[in-house]
């Protein structure tokens, strides 16, 4: 039986909880950032705030300690918010054994830092192996055990297929390759290209504009990973275009949510206050993406559009209107 500390217990923290439970063979922890939450979670067995109608089974461990949940534990995985990801390893990276694997399902890249998430990771415990988790996966859907299929990245093949085994059911089918690089910014450049796909149906340009939106935005994508050293074919897969038209057209996509109320004429502050302290990890990874694409030399006119919109209040149509005024070029 494998031990699995859980950290961060939003929706797809939860979600992953549940899905790992219902499997069975684990002993699991929930980790909560909040006491209050911590004790509601184990009191009700069900996360309100993030993922109401699901329950958590009791056989889970539900703590506001970081040190009590990663105790014992085989797997520590990761699922909080990206900017969050490294106050959380300045305080266990000091308590982490050797053979603890890490594994992030955060989507996002730091924003200051232009880091991805393994790296974060790596920067706080170099001993210990890490790997990420990606893929097309409204947590909703996956905690009431509808198919769903991911991908699970790690160098050491060995590993993969462990971490594959281990997280695999009837309801969650899982891949695994050994591009974390490709994988991680798949799943983080998704949610911006998401975001100027909901801005393209706020402002009801049709589902033509949506469509060449999703493919550029794909080929966007795939330059900055392959220039951070990810393989182009993980980009055509689970993490890549799987993850991309999922979030881009799903109604559960908080980050195509923002963006259609973006489209429809709102503020971002005003947006924001109407997730109820959800996230959606598009807005900070859009300065972070441009950061990386200035670093490396790479064209990304989706993500500045989408930049000019969030952080320097430029109109949603005059962005579109830019970027069909572009100059003519091959594909």
């Amino acid at each position: 039986m494998s031990r699995i500390a859980v950290i961060g217990a939003g929706a797809w923290g939860t979600a992953l909880t549940v899905s790992l439970a219902r499997r069975g063979g684990h002993e699991i922890s929930l980790w909560a950032h909040s006491a209050d939450h911590a004790a509601e979670l184990t009191e009700t067995g069900e996360n309100k705030r993030y993922l109401p109608g699901f329950i958590v089974p009791l056989d889970v461990r539900i703590t506001a300690s970081l040190a009590d949940a990663i105790d014992s534990a085989d797997t520590v995985l990761c699922v909080t918010p990206s900017q969050a990801l490294r106050s959380v390893m300045q305080t266990i990276g000091p308590l982490l054994t050797p053979k603890q694997v890490l594994l992030s399902a955060s989507k996002g890249i730091e924003e200051k830092t232009f880091l991805r998430m393994s790296q974060i990771m790596r920067e706080f415990s170099p001993e210990n192996q890490v790997g990420t988790l990606g893929g097309p996966s409204f947590a909703q859907e996956v905690a009431a055990a509808m198919p769903t299929a991911i991908t699970i990245a790690v160098e050491d093949p060995l590993l993969g297929k462990s971490l594959q085994d281990a997280f695999s059911s009837s309801s969650l089918r899982v891949y695994r390759n050994e591009d974390v690089p490709g994988t991680e910014l798949g799943g983080a450049l998704k949610n911006v290209i998401a975001l100027a796909a909901g801005v393209v149906t706020g402002l009801e340009l049709g589902q033509n504009a949506t469509a060449a939106l999703i493919t550029r935005g794909i080929a966007e994508m795939t330059r900055l990973a392959v220039a951070c050293g990810g393989r182009r074919d993980t980009l055509s897969g689970l993490s890549g275009v799987g993850d991309l038209v999922l979030t881009c057209t799903g109604g559960l996509s908080r980050n195509r949510t923002v963006g259609v109320e973006l489209g429809k004429g709102r503020k971002l502050p005003e947006i924001i206050a109407g997730l109820n302290g959800k996230v959606a990890e598009g807005v900070r990874s859009t300065t972070a993406a441009l950061g990386l694409a200035a670093r490396y030399g790479v064209e990304m006119p989706i993500t500045e559009q989408m930049s000019a919109i969030l952080h320097h209040d430029k109109s949603p149509r005059d962005a579109i209107r830019d970027l069909m005024s572009r100059p003519g070029r091959t594909e």
